[in-house]
């Protein structure tokens, strides 16, 4: 079931065009992953999606609503976003950080319930973070605050789940952690998950469907066999690079490629 839908999208940063007549489809248990060269506009993407910046053209729907022309509050119970190199306040608890997760379901006196704290607790758990609750935000580890981040997008129970290089500044072990983490969100949870990722080889071996962004145009969409290509990838990134089966996952790993040569 489709349950983001993006069509024909345009986004400009003052005279400059960014996106430029993006569309695509995101389903139920599946996970998207945006690739591309630096500025291509994955970011720029999924801040879009979230609806953080306004657009120039097209629209982004989800079970058939539009979601620019829905107030906040009711955007906030449709998709949850897990930002890139977020500053996070902290003096906070994580657990008072993945409460406010829960915002969007407070009553008019911000009050929590029972039922919130249930879900805080139970998202924490998710992501094998309880033990971190009463520790100060400052004090834990990039990995750390990553995984706080992903728990407080989940306290939001929100159907659609954004993520802009979620791995970014994280050692490989918590890389594969995270990813493994969302893959099983979209797989077991039937979650919508649309991720930037700057690693082909993560996107290689995490996500069911990547769309390879270049310029603010999408160049191809399709399966990570699809799309990484050695021809796709090599001029997308203008470098030469190899694409080889996986050794032990059923995934293939993209390699770059020998420089050129010096001109004589």
């Amino acid at each position: 079931m489709t349950m983001l839908q993006i069509e024909n999208l345009f986004v400009s940063y003052g005279p400059r065009c960014v996106l430029h007549d993006v569309s695509l489809e995101v389903n139920s248990g599946e996970v998207l992953a945006l690739i591309g060269p630096n500025g291509a506009g994955k970011s720029t993407l999924v801040r879009a999606a979230s609806g953080v910046i306004p657009l120039d053209g097209g629209t982004i729907r989800t079970n058939g609503d539009d979601l620019a022309a829905l107030p906040p509050m009711r955007r906030a119970r449709y998709l949850a976003v897990v930002p890139q190199a977020v500053s996070l306040p902290p003096a906070f608890t994580a657990w008072e950080t993945v409460l406010m997760g829960r915002t969007p379901y407070l009553n008019f006196l911000g009050q929590t319930s029972a039922s919130d704290e249930d879900v805080v607790r139970r998202a924490l758990q998710r992501v094998e973070a309880l033990d971190l609750a009463e520790r100060r935000v400052g004090e834990l580890s990039g990995g750390e605050q990553q995984r706080v981040l992903l728990a407080r997008a989940l306290a939001q129970s929100t159907p659609i789940l954004l993520l802009d290089e979620p791995t970014a500044h994280l050692d490989l072990q918590h890389q594969v952690s995270l990813m493994e983490m969302v893959r099983q969100l979209a797989h077991h949870d039937g979650l919508v998950v649309l991720t930037a990722l700057h690693d082909l080889n993560l996107a290689a071996r995490y996500a069911d469907r990547v769309a390879l962004l270049v310029g603010g145009k999408i160049k191809a969409a399709g399966t990570p066999r699809q799309v990484l290509t050695p021809e796709l990838i090599s001029a997308a990134y203008h470098l030469p690079v190899a694409v080889v089966p996986h050794p032990f996952a059923d995934a293939l790993l993209v390699l770059p490629g020998a420089a050129k040569p010096p001109r004589s």
